[in-house]
This record gives structure tokens, C-alpha cells and sequence, in this order.
């Protein structure tokens, strides 16, 4: 009986355990001025992007190989210019980040897009050996953020 009691008690501790592994992470918001935020690191990949730096952009990922692939096939499908307005879009002066979030050392970039009709856009990095990457990798603070994303998509009403 009591080797029960004290399965139970182990049972009952690791459930415990993997509630609070499970609980959601609350996210922070950061301003253009803290020093952990990505929005350098966005602009940055941003540019390269626009000026159909592939290769340059692929290498500020924590993945650059994988991201390098989905640009060039994505280019390819769609032309060189169109590739590099796609992404020039983004650093037109009407758009603009409405919020950083933060989990941990992750960030989401939350952009309003208002030449394409104010859409909501995300892009997701992660701090890796004291500066920021794109962010290829699945993860729970990923999860919580791209559920933030869709939360903040849900009050724009976009």
C-alpha cells in the first residue's frame, strides 16, 4: 500500500509539473527604444530582401539554409521584381510596426500594412549569441506569440 501512496505522489508532482510547462506565456510589449528589440534586425532582412539579397537575408536566420530555399523558390515563382517589391513594401513609410511582443528571447514584429489595406502582418526572431535572427524554429514561445498574432489580427478586425 504505501509504494502506491507513493507512486501516486510522484504521479500527481509530475502532472503538476507539465501543467505549469503548459501554461501560457504572457507576452511583453516592447517599445522602438529598449535594447532587446528586433526591429534593427527586421530592417535589416528587410533590405536585403528588397534589394533581392537572398543569400544575405537567408543568413540572418536561425535556419539559413532551410530560409534560403523558401526564397529562392518563392522568387522563382514569382519574378525577380515582384520578389523585391513584395518586400519593399515593407519599408515604405506607410507602413509601419504597430507592436513588438515579447516571450523570452523571442520577439514578433507586428506590422500594419496600409498599402496593402492596413493587413496585419507578423515576422518572428529570436535572440541567438547577442543579436537577433528570423526565427525558423518551432517552439512554445513561437506558439504563444503567432497566437498573440491572430489575437491582435481578431481586434483589428483584419
Amino acid at each position: 500500500m504505501r509504494g502506491i501512496g507513493v507512486r501516486a505522489r510522484s504521479l500527481v508532482s509530475l502532472l503538476f509539473l507539465v501543467a505549469g510547462c503548459a501554461a501560457p506565456l504572457n507576452p511583453s510589449t516592447l517599445e522602438a527604444s529598449d535594447p532587446g528589440s528586433a526591429r534593427a534586425a527586421a530592417y535589416a532582412v528587410l533590405t536585403h530582401l528588397a534589394e533581392g539579397r537572398i543569400e544575405a537575408a537567408a543568413a540572418l536566420s536561425n535556419e539559413p539554409q532551410a530560409r534560403l530555399e523558401v526564397l529562392r523558390e518563392y522568387r522563382a515563382a514569382i519574378g525577380d521584381e515582384a520578389f523585391r517589391r513584395v518586400f519593399a513594401q515593407y519599408l515604405d513609410p506607410a507602413n509601419r510596426i504597430v507592436a513588438e511582443l515579447a516571450i523570452g528571447r523571442h520577439r514578433l514584429l507586428v506590422w500594419q500594412l496600409a498599402r496593402a489595406g492596413g493587413h496585419i502582418a507578423g515576422q518572428y526572431y529570436v535572440e541567438a549569441d547577442g543579436r537577433f535572427l528570423m526565427d525558423e524554429r518551432p517552439s512554445e514561445a513561437r506558439s504563444q506569440l503567432r497566437r498573440a498574432l491572430e489575437d491582435y489580427r481578431r481586434q483589428a478586425g483584419r
